[in-house]
């Protein structure tokens, strides 16, 4: 039974969508996009919002794939710790959370077939390789997700085929700024899915759910945090100065967020109190992410 606190309607289901790793699909398209400014092949604006439509649809599939797969599992529970699981809390059937996957990926496909169409073939071998990782994750037979591969999803696919995706939609080759500039985009992606799973090593061990952070543990996860934190805005950092865009150190106003983070998780952050963490996380890669994304575009 719903409980007062417990959200309902479209309340509900936002929840599930889980806003705050949403930065994770806005930031690559940013950053991608501003890397075409100035390039000497004239850049084709709107594609870059059907790229925006694309990654937001891709991260919400995810998201509802990964709330679907771990509920049916067992492994997502009412006493989880962490953002809210529509079939682990039982607030949502599990077969009305797989259709909501399915439309997000529906929806992604879509606008990502019409910039195949205008592109060229070769994205819809990108795009059919999103949506079978997306789904894959945490779903199917063997979920790489169970297996501690998530991390290299998340990188390569919402850092660097995201970023470089973007841009080459809008200028049709792959240019080294772009490409550069996508290692700090994923590891700011990675980042999140890290924290998160920082949090979740208890139930993700009970539930025989091999994530990175439980195969390595806990004080192996927080120096992977904390190194992905600082390479992630040096790489920024050097990206802008190489590519003589040196706007792009807008980046550093991200600091004071990354610095918190890594103290938090470094002094031994744990349980509920992650959840403060992953809130600076997100806040982590929309602040630098968009400053960094902001710098290009203006040197540019």
């Amino acid at each position: 039974m719903m409980s007062e606190n417990q959200p309902a309607g479209v309340s509900l289901w936002i929840a599930g969508a889980r806003p705050r790793t949403l930065p994770a699909a806005i930031v690559p398209v940013a950053v991608g996009a501003a890397a075409a400014v100035g390039h000497e092949t004239d850049a084709v604006w709107w594609r870059a919002a059907l790229a925006l439509v694309v990654s937001l649809a891709l991260q919400i599939g995810v998201n509802y794939a990964n709330d679907y797969s771990d509920g049916i599992r067992g492994t997502d529970d009412a006493r989880r710790v962490g953002p809210l699981r529509l079939v682990g809390s039982g607030l949502a059937e599990p077969a009305a959370v797989k259709r909501a996957a399915t439309v997000a990926f529906a929806v992604a496909g879509g606008a990502g077939a019409v910039l195949a169409l205008v592109v060229g073939p070769e994205l819809w071998v990108v795009g059919a390789a999103c949506l079978l990782a997306g789904w894959t994750y945490t779903g199917g037979p063997r979920p790489y997700g169970y297996l501690g591969l998530g991390e290299v999803f998340v990188f390569v696919f919402f850092g660097l085929v995201a970023t470089i995706g973007t841009n080459y939609v809008l200028v049709e080759e792959i240019t080294s700024l772009s490409a550069f500039a996508s290692v700090s985009v994923g590891l700011w992606a990675t980042a999140i899915l890290v924290i998160n799973n920082l949090r979740d090593i208890p139930g993700d061990t009970q539930a025989g759910k091999n994530t990175l952070a439980v195969r390595i543990g806990a004080p192996a996860t927080r120096v992977v945090y904390i190194a992905l934190q600082l390479l992630a805005l040096a790489l920024a950092v050097t990206t802008s100065i190489v590519h003589d865009r040196l706007a792009g150190l807008m980046v550093v106003f991200g600091l004071a967020f990354v610095i918190q983070a890594c103290v938090d998780v470094g002094k031994g952050t744990s349980g509920q109190a992650l959840i403060k963490v992953l809130g600076l996380t997100g806040q982590v890669q929309l602040i630098s992410g968009l400053a960094f994304a902001a710098g290009l575009a203006i040197s540019g």
